[in-house]
């Protein structure tokens, strides 16, 4: 049992937990959950013991071995399977004893306890999560130096999971990984035969990997049975309930107080009204509910519609070294109203190909047609660190706004939550979240007519990621969406790409298709969906002008369906308007009495517009 008892802790100041107490049984898996800054990341230091707490204790089962991934990236030039056997320090050291134990009873100790902790599996155990977080084969023995700052924090947290701790913590561990190492992870977690601590605000996973949620807010700890969604729906109905108490303590306190000012001062009734304050005093007061307000994201619509479509490739090839195409062969439409999640493990071109749509990368060959006038907003991690530092969000807004006034450009910024406070603050100041903020104000601030987000969730919340489906979903433009929150690829997404074996096309199932996949294949660098590998494969094999023929009769198929939809939006419209007049005229009382004839009518054209209106809706859900 992990015991947290009264725990105090401030930074510069700020209160960040406040006697906050909690207890997590021995062996169960739970999520840590709370706004950016509420002090998650604090509470797993104050756990592993890199900071001491101000008042309050702390107690761990006897003799538990508690571990988490280092903040710092390893290095060096040892192979990337060595690096992760060495973090299992209690094999090291004892194959280190081994080889230099003479005492015979000493060397069978030794090696009793080598069985014990599985030292023989370890290579194969390692190589398996290397290879569930992304790693190639031929990468397991490649130099750790070799790779970048992301896919070594991977190598940190495959040590980590080799070493197998009882009390493995881990903090935001989705944030280096792709879709499919999510997806590795999630099953990971899930076999986990000990206790797990895990920060993240990835929905997904905290729904389907643990079996308890802990809540920070306002410095206090909260533990909830069940997944997130549960935490959620428990939270709300308490709200409701405490709402619903409060509106009803009021009401009695309002009677009370009436009946007080009515009758303290007449000699009959002054003893009733004295009671009557006493017992208001003695009221404990209900605390009113003051949610946490997450300021939206607000995506504005393209000035200017432009006719489908806004893109059209034909044979192109894209890459980085020339006769090198990363991909090839990609003959791909993108009209105006696509919500596409592209699919893809690392290293298989994703991000290449939004570079492409871009225009920050050129094709080597084949044709790209664009719409006139196309405006594209892109939206990466990276660009992150390619913030500058000294410089304050207005500063950037000024960049981009020079015509306008100081008060336009601070409405501007206000629409993605920057005050007047955060406007001035230096980025380096400003947290990872407000960063990105500033970022997608930045991409969509010219009304794009597709917005590229790669990656845009690894420092929003869980309330910020909802306020940013709610802006995709209210957006008009096209999206283009990789991401490793399959929450928001689904609530944002309408279809599926997959990117694999150097092409992209369409993905046949949906998201948990795909993880079935990748779970059945345990290959997250080839995973294909179904037959998908094979489509793509004959794809390759058709001639130009069959692939041109063939995805012109995809693009009929696709306009006859467009037209069939657009064609009941607008009957539905004309008959709601026509009903609405029908509502209009029958809510007049002297109808019945004056025309009762054509009061009837009227109800009878009320009801063929009502079924109308069912059928012409039932056909566009169709």
């Amino acid at each position: 049992m992990i015991s947290i008892e009264a725990l105090t802790y401030r930074i510069e100041g700020r209160l960040l937990l406040d006697g906050a107490s909690a207890s997590i049984p021995d062996g169960h898996k739970v999520g840590l959950v709370g706004r950016n800054g509420s002090g998650k990341t604090t509470l797993i230091r104050l756990l592993q013991g890199e900071v001491a707490s101000e008042s309050g204790a702390i107690s761990l089962p006897r003799g538990a071995r508690m571990g988490g991934v280092a903040q710092e990236a390893p290095s060096g030039n040892i192979p990337v399977i060595d690096c992760v056997l060495a973090a299992h320090t209690e094999r090291s050291e004892l194959l280190a004893r081994a080889e230099i134990e003479e005492d015979p009873n000493e060397i069978a100790a030794i090696h009793l306890r080598l069985a014990d902790i599985g030292s023989h599996t370890a290579p194969a155990r390692a190589a398996t999560i290397l290879h569930g977080l992304g790693f190639a084969v031929h990468e397991h023995t490649s130099p750790v130096n070799e790779f970048s700052g992301g896919w070594r924090m991977r190598i940190a947290l495959a040590s980590l999971l080799l070493s197998e701790p009882d009390i493995l913590l881990l903090d935001e561990p989705t944030n280096y990984l792709d879709l499919e190492g999510t997806i590795w992870l999630e099953s990971y977690i899930r076999k986990y035969p000990y206790t797990v601590i895990m920060v993240s605000h990835d929905r997904d996973l905290l729904n389907s990997a643990v079996s308890g949620i802990v809540h920070l807010d306002k410095g206090k700890l909260t533990y909830y049975t069940g997944g997130y969604d549960d935490f959620e729906r428990t939270v709300r109905e308490q709200q409701m309930l405490q709402s619903k108490l409060l509106r009803k303590q009021q009401m009695q306190r309002d009677h009370m107080q009436a009946f007080v000012d009515r009758f303290r001062y007449k000699a009959k009734k002054a003893r009733m009204a004295q009671s009557r304050i006493k017992a208001l005093a003695r009221m404990e007061p209900i605390a009113a509910i003051v949610e946490d307000r997450v300021v939206p994201f607000i995506f504005p619509a393209p000035e200017k519609v432009l006719a489908p479509p806004l893109l059209n490739l034909e044979q192109v090839a894209v890459g980085y070294e020339e006769g090198k195409p990363v991909l090839k062969n990609l003959n791909i439409r993108l009209d105006p109203d696509d919500r596409i999640g592209l699919l893809g493990a690392n290293g298989n071109g994703k991000s290449t190909f939004a570079k492409l749509i871009s225009e920050r990368l050129q094709p080597q060959s084949g044709t790209i047609t664009r719409a006139r006038k196309l405006k594209v907003g892109y939206f990466a991690q990276h660009q992150l660190d390619e913030l500058e530092e000294g410089r304050t969000a207005f500063e950037y807004m000024r960049e981009y706004m020079p015509a306008a006034s100081d008060s336009q450009r601070r409405a501007k910024l206000g629409q993605f939550g920057f005050g007047v406070d955060k406007a001035e603050t230096k980025i380096g100041n400003l947290s990872g979240g407000e960063k990105a903020r500033l970022l997608f104000a930045l991409a969509a601030f010219d009304g794009p007519h597709i917005m590229i987000l790669d990656e845009p969730t690894n420092h929003l919340d869980v309330d910020s990621r909802q306020a940013l489906v709610q802006a995709l979903n209210s957006y008009e433009g096209a999206v283009i969406l990789i991401s490793h929150d399959r929450h928001l690829i689904e609530t944002s997404a309408d279809q599926l790409w997959l990117c694999a074996d150097g092409a992209v096309g369409p993905f046949d199932g949906d998201l948990n298709d795909y993880r079935r996949h990748v779970l059945r294949t345990g290959n997250a660098e080839n995973a294909k969906g179904g037959t998908q590998g094979s489509e793509q494969a004959k794809r390759q094999e058709l001639s130009p002008q069959e692939r041109r023929r063939q995805a012109a009769n995809a693009r009929e198929r696709s306009k006859t369906l467009k037209k069939t939809i657009q064609s009941c939006e607008t009957k539905v419209l004309k008959l709601k308007d026509t009903l609405a007049a029908i509502e209009t005229r029958l809510g007049d009382d002297s109808l019945y009495r004056d025309k009762p004839r054509e009061a009837d009518s009227l109800a009878l054209e009320r009801a063929q517009c009502e079924h109308q209106i069912s059928e012409l809706e039932e056909q566009w859900l169709k």
